[in-house]
């Protein structure tokens, strides 16, 4: 496999391009992928096989049971750095070794169904939360401390967007490829 076929399956939509201006389009855009996005993830994993769900989705790349539940471990950490943002003047968020992470037990053989149901009730209460915010608290920020980059609230918003996208992405372009029915 090439470089360049490697990096497609790595970043099958590409790497996230967020505006330098978010406007109210593309918050109500990035606010309906993340509505949307569980019951999306579940219809699309809903019959897959243990075996198939332990099936990388490009070489040297997590499972999709992994993908799963680091979708629910990365988005619990995204809610809560908006709480912090909005709590705290610029704060210097806890990052995470995400690559760790899908390597702990849980995220290599629990069931999906606890990942899918966290999904669901976070998103449901994260999307809630984002659209109650005055426009003005979206331009509020934190400090991720990988190379010290401020971040905005929407902006975050249209990371995590993508990152939904993203990772049903690697787990749809897998099911083509292997001639999976869903």
């Amino acid at each position: 496999m090439t470089q360049e076929e490697l990096e497609q399956l790595k970043y099958p939509i590409g790497k996230p391009e967020i505006p330098e201006k978010i406007n109210s389009s593309h918050l109500f855009e990035w606010f309906d992928i993340l509505e949307k996005f569980p019951q999306r993830l579940q219809q699309l994993v809903a019959n897959l096989s243990n075996e198939q769900l332990d099936t990388p989705y490009r070489p040297e790349g997590w499972t999709i049971r992994q993908v799963v539940h680091h979708l629910a471990d990365s988005h619990h950490n995204s809610y809560t750095r908006f709480k912090w943002a909005l709590t705290e003047d610029n704060p210097i968020i806890k990052a995470y070794d995400e690559g760790r992470w899908a390597e702990l037990h849980d995220s290599k053989s629990a069931p999906i169904l606890l990942s899918l149901n966290a999904l669901t009730a976070l998103h449901t209460k994260w999307v809630y939360f984002l659209k109650g915010l005055p426009p003005q608290e979206l331009k509020r920020t934190f400090i991720h401390p990988d190379g010290h980059e401020e971040v905005s609230l929407a902006e975050n918003v249209g990371i995590y967007a993508w990152h939904c996208v993203h990772h049903f992405a690697h787990i749809h372009n897998l099911i083509q490829r292997k001639g999976w029915k869903h």
